[in-house]
């Protein structure tokens, strides 16, 4: 079993920042991404770590980057550790295979949320509402549903320890005007349906994801992960059956744990015991074979 990465501390490299996950390098020219085993879950991250999944994340990553550049340019620059710069060198072991070498680009500062099902907050929101982030939907959907055409629900993106929180449409326009909320909304949802064809012939449903976008040399790009069971709902589609809860490949697992034990969604973190850790690995890795590794 990989070892567990909770935390780099490359004292040669300059720490520019670290998210819930990931922990980025400023290597002068490019950033350096590092994915650890760090999962956090209603914005707050765990005590322990999911050995290797900082590995599947930048993997599927990797792959999605490649797939999707026909419609947009992304930040990826390379995962072969061999050709980062020579300080990176003496950190080898621990980069291999959950690190990549990316653009430094300047962030758009709103989480782009794509919904193709009703679940989650958003049905939540709808069983009070009818709406999700002020967009009517039809009535007497259910649970798990999938909506006539995908729906884009931007939300504002937090420092760790705060809560994103949805937005309208109109207030994402007004954070990073009209004509990129225009570029950034058409690109998710590009990407998502493009994505969610290739995911559904490979026996995955992607209920929902978020993507961030960055500005470099005066374009827009994708920037961060893409399509990782971090970043979306990933769910069998051979099993799926609407108006019910899903068996799904991604952190939900450890969400339905934590709502056993009534967990108040604020720090500090409770300990995971040890199959919820082990079973949220597998779910991540078959999600990997399924998507990068099987055959069309």
């Amino acid at each position: 079993m990989d070892k567990v990465i909770l935390k780099t501390d490359f004292n040669k490299l300059k720490l520019f920042k670290r998210g819930k996950v990931r922990d980025i390098y400023d290597l002068g020219e490019f950033y350096l991404l590092i994915s650890t085993d760090r999962i956090s879950a209603y914005d707050v991250i765990m005590n322990q770590g999911i050995p290797g999944k900082g590995k599947i994340l930048t993997k599927i990553s990797e792959f999605w980057f490649d797939f999707t550049k026909d419609i947009i340019e992304s930040h990826f620059v390379s995962t072969d550790v061999g050709s980062f710069p020579s300080e990176c060198r003496k950190y080898a072991e621990d980069l291999e295979g959950r690190s990549m070498l990316v653009e430094k680009a300047e962030l758009i500062p709103i989480e782009c949320i794509v919904r193709g099902y009703i679940t989650g907050s958003g049905w939540n929101d709808y069983q009070k509402t009818g709406q999700i982030c002020g967009i009517e939907l039809p009535k007497g959907l259910v649970e798990s549903e999938k909506l006539q055409e995908p729906i884009f629900t931007p939300s504002t993106k937090a420092e760790i320890g705060a809560h994103d929180e949805n937005i309208s449409s109109d207030r994402a326009m007004e954070i990073v005007g009209e004509e990129t909320f225009n570029a950034i909304k058409s690109a998710t949802i590009n990407i998502f349906k493009k994505a969610s064809d290739y995911a559904f012939e490979k026996g995955i449903i992607i209920a929902d994801t978020k993507f961030e976008f960055g500005f470099y040399n005066g374009k827009i790009i994708l920037i961060d992960e893409v399509l990782t069971p971090d970043s979306s709902r990933f769910w069998s589609r051979e099993s799926y059956e609407k108006g019910q809860a899903q068996f799904s490949y991604d952190k939900q697992y450890v969400r339905d744990y934590l709502t056993s034990i009534n967990f108040n969604k604020k720090p500090p973190a409770p300990n995971l015991p040890e199959d919820v850790i082990k079973n949220t690995l597998l779910k991540y890795k078959e999600a990997q074979e399924l998507l990068t590794e099987s055959k069309p």
